[in-house]
């Protein structure tokens, strides 16, 4: 079996990782507030953050996150309910809940010190290969390559390599392919933090994946697939997850003071670990919890739909306003009005509260 690097038409990656370096020095994204530095915390941070997120969300979410968890220690010893009530709104709570864990196992097995290559960092919880990589790589100069979807982007668009990445196998020779392009010699280390934020650079701003800048591209000359006239088909994949949906009703009971019941969610589950309305699997069932004298207050809002990366949830929402605290359920307990908003909440249930139904 030949090596992707075969088919590339430049057989030289020292010249690709070249451009690619002075690219990014001169065209690349270099104003990022989690860029120009070696502090493996706030490089992680924004690893971790920018994950299936986009950059304009992550920037605002990143400075409020530093300032109240300005380091690993001050977030190793904060509740997980201040974690995930600052990160309330951006998604993908597990990684919030693995961050908040990462960070009590640097404290506990690191003395608080991040390790210094991506073997060690990928032990840790919540760091996969990638992010592994692309700490060890920004922060040590770790001679390593990252291989996120971007990155697996531009490398497959520039080997031509064309193995459906749905195969382990596959995706094992790319990360193979994408380690002999990085820098060597003696600047590699020196030049590994530039590389590797290129790379990233490239697929977020260039490489795109439905109108590449095939004509900006700074290794337009390395890429096969750029030659062929091509890139879109390039990632190849070829099995995709289906899309599903699922129904859930919701008990939003507030009483006149303006405090809302909410219950924190179990782990595992949908939005675990997050305070929430109660949840229930059918009309009925919901309608059951609620003590018979007020049934009759009950009030059913608008559907709408949450999108999740491969799931439609689809909220039926029922309103009871009561007069005062004295009506409780099993689970959860009542939070006051202005206590609500600083707790983890899901996105569309923090936009059903502040919004009323205009979500």
């Amino acid at each position: 079996m030949t090596s992707p690097l075969d088919r590339a038409p430049s057989r030289a990656p020292d010249a690709f990782a070249e451009r690619v370096v002075a690219w990014q020095a001169a065209h690349g994204r270099n104003d990022l507030p989690w860029q120009n530095t070696q502090d493996p915390y706030r490089v992680w941070l924004s690893e971790i953050m920018l994950q299936q997120t986009q950059v304009v969300t992550v920037r605002s979410y990143f400075a409020r996150f530093l300032e109240r968890f300005p380091d690993v220690t001050v977030l190793a010893s904060a509740s997980l309910d201040d974690v995930l009530g600052l990160w309330s709104g951006l998604g993908y709570y597990s990684r919030a809940r693995n961050l908040h864990r990462c960070a009590q196992h640097i404290m506990e097995c690191h003395s608080g010190v991040f390790p210094a290559t991506a073997e060690l960092l990928e032990t840790l919880p919540g760091i996969g290969r990638s992010t592994a990589a692309a700490i060890a790589s920004l922060c040590f100069g770790e001679r390593v390559a990252i291989l996120d979807a971007n990155v697996k982007r531009v490398v497959t668009r520039v080997l031509g390599f064309d193995a459906d990445l749905a195969q382990g196998a596959h995706v094992r020779a790319l990360w193979d392919a994408a380690t002999q392009l990085l820098p060597t010699g003696k600047a590699a280390s020196g030049a590994m933090a530039r590389y590797t934020q290129g790379m990233m650079d490239l697929g977020a701003t260039v490489c795109l994946p439905k109108s590449p800048d095939c004509a900006a591209c700074p290794v337009r000359v390395d890429c096969v697939a750029g030659a062929a006239g091509d890139p879109q088909r390039y990632p190849v994949r070829t099995r995709k997850l289906k899309r599903s949906s699922q129904s859930i009703w919701l008990l939003w009971a507030q009483c006149d003071e303006g405090a809302v019941w909410l219950d924190k969610r179990p782990t595992p589950g949908v939005w675990a670990g997050l305070h929430c309305l109660p949840l229930f699997d059918s009309e009925e069932s919901l309608k059951d919890a609620v003590p018979q004298p007020l049934k009759a207050s009950l009030r059913v809002l608008p559907v709408f739909t949450h999108v999740l990366t491969h799931k439609d949830l689809y909220l039926h929402t029922w309103r009871l306003d009561v007069a005062d605290r004295s009506v409780v359920w099993d689970a959860g307990r009542w939070i006051d009005a202005g206590a609500w908003p600083q707790v983890g909440l899901p996105a569309p249930i923090r936009k059903l509260l502040e919004q009323g139904i205009r979500v």
